[in-house]
């Protein structure tokens, strides 16, 4: 694809017309994305032919090219030239780190396959699942009212995610995930859910600034013998940090952004959270929710989405819509969704048109009644892009997958259905 080239998309095309200025700015971008000055388009053919190379060598070579030989050097010395700092022992020294998943039993009746801190997204889930299973129990099934109250528990869940942290670099934060994830603390958040109102932000024990993360890509990838992948990466905002390795063409991320300086905050405002102070060799606190579903030892589910801030909110709604309220992939992944946020207190809710044609907006009777609830509603245009296959039994000896690629960003499934 980088060498032949590809044909731009519409997404494609949506993200370079918004960051014109940044492209045109940087060497390398402007050597990939535009054709004689000016931006690619719709249909026109992207070419990438360093990153090829770049790609080639480490396919023949191994990750070493990478981190200690050629490459290496090569995007050392642009980023220098760039007036950037990182040297040859910076990336040499890296280390990826390698665990098992994080496991947890029983949420909903399924077991959930996904990622440890400092990643919040596994650990939320389980929380909030926990929390809403208290009322699944009590048959409590209104549709806006449950919505109502997913709101309410994912609010609280903003406010509990930023003690959690690199484990690495916070100690505790083991403590904190057990805490999270007790039937206790779920008893504890429900009977804080009002049925008849929301709340200001400092009700949700908030005690920290909220992180405000971006980007992201997700797929979800299930072959003939059912080894699944559930995988999240990022260069943070559409271009990373805006910078392009001209030698390279690696697109340098933005990760940074995603933590916290201690500063000094006026009265008037939360403090950065101390879990995700910044350090050498710390990774950041992150929206990424990767899982993997297990039900009886067989794969029932890969899910995952990008989108920063609304991955959470957007992987808990499609998994409730499928394998909850028993709506199908499709329709599970296309129904409208809200976005929960504490700073501002506000409850963002789709109302898009999106590339197919297709219009997306979240019910009148809905919006209504939420503001009935007293929550200040605000139209979105963007939200979580999410992915799913899930897998259901024929017979004894068949299993169907099916898969859904979200239309909010034109995503289309390698195959939708496979035996």
């Amino acid at each position: 694809l980088a060498r032949d080239g590809f044909q731009v998309g519409s997404h494609l095309d949506f993200a370079l017309s918004k960051n014109e200025a940044m492209i045109k700015n940087d060497i390398g971008l402007k050597s990939v994305f535009t054709n004689k000055g000016e931006l690619l388009k719709k249909g026109d053919i992207c070419y990438n032919t360093k990153l090829a190379a770049t790609l080639e060598a480490v396919a023949e070579k191994g990750m070493k090219v990478f981190y200690e030989e050629d490459v290496a050097e090569k995007l050392v010395n642009d980023v220098r030239e760039a007036g950037g700092i990182i040297t040859m022992e910076d990336l040499q020294s890296y280390e990826v780190k390698v665990s098992d998943a994080m496991v947890v039993e029983d949420v909903m009746g399924y077991k959930i396959h996904g990622m440890w801190p400092p990643a919040y997204g596994t650990t939320g889930f389980a929380m909030m699942m926990n929390v809403l299973e208290r009322y699944m129990k009590a048959k409590a099934t209104d549709e806006n009212l449950g919505l109502h109250r997913i709101i309410e528990v994912m609010k609280h869940m903003l406010a509990a995610r930023m003690d959690l942290g690199d484990p690495a670099f916070v100690d505790g934060i083991a403590n904190v995930v057990d805490n999270l994830l007790s039937k206790s603390y779920a008893e504890t958040i429900q009977k804080r859910v009002s049925e008849n109102t929301t709340f200001p932000p400092e009700y949700y024990l908030n005690k920290y600034n909220q992180l405000e993360d971006q980007g992201t890509t997700h797929f979800c990838v299930v072959d003939k013998d059912r080894n699944a992948v559930s995988m999240t990466t990022t260069v943070n905002y559409a271009f990373g940090s805006g910078f392009m390795s001209p030698s390279t063409c690696i697109i340098l991320d933005g990760q940074m952004e995603d933590f916290v300086i201690p500063i000094l905050v006026s009265s008037y405002s939360l403090p950065p959270a101390p879990t995700n102070y910044i350090a050498p060799k710390k990774r950041a606190l992150s929206s990424m929710m990767p899982l993997i579903i297990t039900k009886d030892n067989e794969l029932v589910g890969v899910i995952g989405a990008s989108g920063g801030p609304y991955i959470f909110p957007a992987v808990i709604q499609v998994f409730l819509n499928h394998f909850i309220f028993k709506m199908s992939p499709l329709e599970a992944v296309q129904r409208p969704r809200v976005y929960p946020k504490l700073k501002p207190n506000t409850v963002l809710y789709e109302d898009m048109t999106v590339y197919n044609g297709d219009h997306i907006k979240l019910t009148e009777e809905t919006r209504e009644f939420l503001k009935g609830r007293g929550h200040e509603l605000v139209v979105t245009s963007v939200g979580g892009i999410v992915q799913l296959i899930v897998q259901n039994k024929v017979d004894d000896f068949k299993t169907v997958l099916t898969a859904v690629s979200d239309i909010r960003k034109d995503g289309k499934p390698a195959y939708s259905l496979c035996f």
